[in-house]
């Protein structure tokens, strides 16, 4: 990512005590009466550190020196943290991770929101350790190191990042980065390789490789060769999503369950699963808690995906009607639901940021929404969910920001109050907020 410029900046490191963490896990200072957002150092730190960038209302930097460090500081698992753009907080007790979040999450929802939670929900967390399940990993050849590499990106930067191995990522493959940049390299096609998706279900790992040209029958014996010895799965993807095709072997499918619920799920590689099995799991059970479906009640499910809230819904309630943007996701999502044997779950596709206009489920009679819209949230919906007259609504999210923003909408103009918040660690060791609140009305 470029930096711009604004003056000539100090070569000499400045003195700083942080104060807060900002919501990318930068510690936040003030020199000079301006705000200086500064890597790698925590809040109630003194250090120096290095300007690398100079801006009107703020400046960033990076710490070359702890003078007196937190007492929450631990050493960093990962040999790469710092230059990996993966992680932020590896630095940062994992209890001390999960609170900052949380705070990070009230901040918003005072500052943004202009609301307050009636009560705070204990966090859920769960395996710290080869926890991702889901991932795009950058591959480059670089000329000037002679060298493939297979990663994220460094931090702040395009460039991908040189890895021997990645501590977030499922073992299967994060204990396996340098053999997979060995082996393209030792590609005809090394320098075609654009990037390589991670799928991870319940019992096998998948490879989505984005091969710019045809692969050689030579290459995709190499490749073969390596699943099999590694025992993965691999696709290529020679343009656009719907181009992925099993290379080995010749038929995959991956899934997933929720035991607690009966229903088991297929999804495709690259269609949008959750990061964290074990949270996953978790975060359905707190969702249907607080949502307390009954056996006489409808509910509509929001930005759906492929069922994952859908189904397990499903099996306590009338009816549920689960709503979705992408029509992949809604084809798998009613061929779960029918794997599954529920019958009492419909699927539609529409674009929830758009007016729905005179579509018929709008016009149904709901007793509860469940909400999991994309990071830009679900403002442009929530007129309709008023509209519905619904007394009970579960917004899960993916950033606090959008959700304190509609959290005042649906307080502030539509009447609703803000029973319960928590958040949830999806993420651990990166600046991630997943979260979760219930709205209630009369």
């Amino acid at each position: 990512m470029a930096r711009r410029r604004h003056k000539k900046l100090p070569t000499e490191p400045a003195q700083a005590t942080i104060e807060s963490m900002s919501h990318d896990g930068r510690g936040v200072a003030h020199v000079e009466d301006k705000a200086v957002f500064i890597d790698g150092a925590l809040p109630g730190e003194t250090v120096l550190f290095l300007y690398t960038d100079r801006r009107r209302k703020f400046d960033e930097g990076t710490t070359s020196e702890v003078i007196e460090a937190s007492p929450h500081r631990v050493e960093p698992r990962c040999a790469h943290f710092g230059l990996c753009g993966g992680c932020s907080l590896q630095h940062l007790e994992p209890v001390e991770q999960i609170h900052a979040k949380q705070q990070i999450l009230l901040d918003n929802f005072h500052h943004l929101g202009k609301v307050k939670p009636d009560e705070v929900l204990e966090p859920l967390t769960g395996p710290l350790w080869g926890y991702r399940r889901k991932a795009r990993l950058g591959v480059k050849y670089v000329i000037k190191k002679q060298k493939l590499l297979v990663g994220f990106r460094e931090k702040h930067s395009p460039y991908i990042a040189q890895l021997s191995r990645c501590e977030v990522l499922h073992p299967s493959v994060g204990e396996r980065l340098t053999d997979l940049a060995e082996l393209i390299a030792g590609l005809e096609a090394y320098n075609r390789i654009a990037q390589i998706e991670v799928a991870v279900d319940d019992s096998q790992t998948a490879l989505v490789l984005r091969n710019l040209d045809e692969l050689s029958a030579a290459d995709q014996e190499k490749l073969i060769a390596f699943a099999h010895t590694n025992d993965l799965r691999l696709f290529l993807q020679p343009k656009g999503p719907d181009s992925v095709t099993p290379l080995w072997p010749e038929s995959i499918q991956l899934h997933y369950a929720l035991p607690a619920h009966g229903v088991d799920y297929h999804f495709r590689p690259t269609d949008f699963t959750q990061v964290n099995s074990d949270i996953n799991r978790a975060m359905v059970e707190r969702a249907l808690e607080l949502l307390a479906p009954q056996a006489d009640e409808r509910v509509i499910d929001l930005f759906c995906g492929l069922g994952n809230f859908t189904l397990p819904i499903a099996r306590r309630a009338q009816a549920v009607v689960g709503i979705e943007g992408d029509p992949g996701l809604i084809e798998r999502a009613r061929e779960n639901a029918e794997r599954n044997g529920i019958e009492n779950a419909t699927f539609h596709t529409a674009d929830l940021m758009a007016d729905p206009g005179e579509v018929p489920w709008w016009r149904e009679a709901f007793d509860k929404v469940l909400l999991d819209p994309p990071r830009s949230g679900a403002q442009e919906t929530l007129p309709h969910i008023a509209r519905l007259g619904i007394k009970r609504l579960v917004y899960i999210s993916c950033n606090p920001a959008t959700l304190a923003r509609d959290a005042g909408i649906l307080v502030n103009e539509y009447g609703y109050r803000l029973e319960k918040a928590g958040v949830m660690d999806m993420f651990p060791h990166t600046a991630h907020v997943e979260s979760i609140a219930l709205f209630t009305k009369g």
